[in-house]
C-alpha cells in the first residue's frame, strides 16, 4: 500500500467555466506529460480531440506516445477548463491505476477550488469514483446518471453537474460510444 499526495496543482484559468474533476492520477511512471489525464492509454484527450477537431490523435505528439501538453493547455485556457481530481491524498492498495484499488484519504475541498474560479457554473465528473466522491463532498443524496447532469449548490452557487463515462479503457465502452456522451456536455457548453 503506498498513500500519496496530488501530484499536479490544480489547473484553474481565472476566467474559467468548467471544472473537470476526475479521482486522483495514475502512478507517475504511466504518464506520458505533466498534466490531467496523462496517461498514454486514457481517452480522455483523445474524447476533445474527436469533438473538437474531428481528429482522435489531435492532441497527440505524431510518431511519439505521449500527449501534447502544450496544444492541450492552451485548449484549455481558450475554451475555459479547468482541471482538479475529487482526492488530494489517497492510498493505492495496488501499484495501478485502476479507482477500485483507491482509498481516499483526503477529499478535495470543491467549494476552495471554486473560489479560484469565480465564474465557473459547470462541473464535470469523469467516472463512478469522482462522481460518488463528489456527491459526499457537497452532500449531494443524488447523482446524474452518466451521460447526464444535475444542478446542485456549491459554496452558495448554483452549479450543474455533469456525471461523465470514465475515458478510462478499463471501463467498457467504446470511444465513439464515451465521445457521444461527451458531445452531450460539450454542445451545452457552447450554447
Amino acid at each position: 500500500m503506498t498513500i500519496e499526495y496530488h501530484p499536479l496543482p490544480p489547473f484553474l484559468p481565472e476566467d474559467g467555466s468548467v471544472l473537470f474533476l476526475g479521482s486522483f492520477p495514475p502512478p507517475k511512471a504511466r504518464w506520458s506529460m505533466d498534466f490531467f489525464y496523462p496517461n498514454w492509454i486514457n481517452d480522455f484527450w483523445r474524447i476533445m480531440g474527436l469533438l473538437e477537431h474531428r481528429d482522435a490523435h489531435y492532441f497527440e505528439v505524431p510518431g511519439e506516445k505521449r500527449f501534447d501538453r502544450e496544444r492541450i493547455v492552451a485548449f484549455c485556457e481558450a475554451r475555459g477548463f479547468g482541471f482538479f481530481d475529487t482526492a488530494t491524498k489517497v492510498c493505492r492498495l495496488k501499484d495501478n491505476a485502476s479507482d477500485n484499488h483507491l482509498r481516499i484519504l483526503e477529499p478535495t475541498d470543491v467549494a476552495s477550488l471554486l473560489l479560484n474560479m469565480p465564474k465557473c457554473t459547470t462541473l464535470v465528473t469523469t467516472g463512478g469514483k469522482a462522481s460518488e466522491e463528489l456527491a459526499s463532498t457537497i452532500g449531494s443524496e443524488e447523482m446524474p446518471p452518466v451521460g447526464g447532469k444535475l444542478e446542485v449548490t456549491v459554496a452558495g452557487r448554483q452549479i450543474s453537474w455533469w456525471r461523465m463515462p470514465s475515458s478510462s479503457r478499463a471501463y467498457p465502452m467504446p470511444l465513439e460510444k464515451k465521445a457521444a456522451a461527451y458531445k452531450e456536455l460539450m454542445d451545452s457548453l457552447r450554447s
